[in-house]
């Protein structure tokens, strides 16, 4: 039984494409490092690096048709990764591990944290998702469900777009 488990996940593997297959163990790991670099350093470190600050204020970017492919491939990659990570592997260790991803391609993102009330219980609830353009990365859309709280964008795009800044 375990045998035909491991073959069938092996061939499951075999047939993603050869970006997925090469990114799958540094983002693996890269999810067990963002982890631990949640729970050990402080939120203000590593806002440092996320990209620039823009308060609650989404930027417009506006990717190629060329990078939001390969933020799509980068998509796949975390999601293959999040699916046999035995730690925590939510949406913020997500967004981080996008992030850097994201970075070593130099495609423009916004990463934003949000915030909403559940209305049920009144608890307040975290989300973190990553945009490349109108392609989620990771975390899905959370616009329309999350108030943003912290923003944060890196890529290039001149002038702005309605009233938006551009993104640095």
């Amino acid at each position: 039984m375990a045998g035909l488990r491991f073959t069938q996940r092996a061939r499951h593997f075999a047939a993603r494409g050869l970006f997925e297959q090469l990114w799958f163990v540094p983002a693996w790991i890269g999810l067990g490092l963002a982890s631990l670099v949640i729970r050990f350093v402080a939120f203000r470190r590593i806002a440092s690096v996320l990209g620039h600050h823009y308060g609650t204020v989404r930027p417009q970017i506006s990717p190629s048709a060329d990078q939001q492919a390969r933020a799509v491939q980068i998509r796949r990659t975390l999601q293959l990764a999040e699916h046999y990570a035995p730690w925590r592997a939510d949406c913020y260790p997500q967004a981080i591990v996008a992030r850097v991803l994201l970075g070593l391609y130099r495609l423009p993102f916004v990463l934003t944290m949000g915030l909403k009330r559940d209305s049920v219980s009144g608890e307040v609830q975290a989300h973190a998702w990553v945009q490349c353009g109108t392609t989620p990365v990771t975390g899905g859309e959370g616009d329309g469900e999350y108030s943003a709280v912290a923003v944060f964008a890196k890529g290039a795009v001149s002038g702005s777009e309605n009233g938006f800044p551009s993104v640095r």
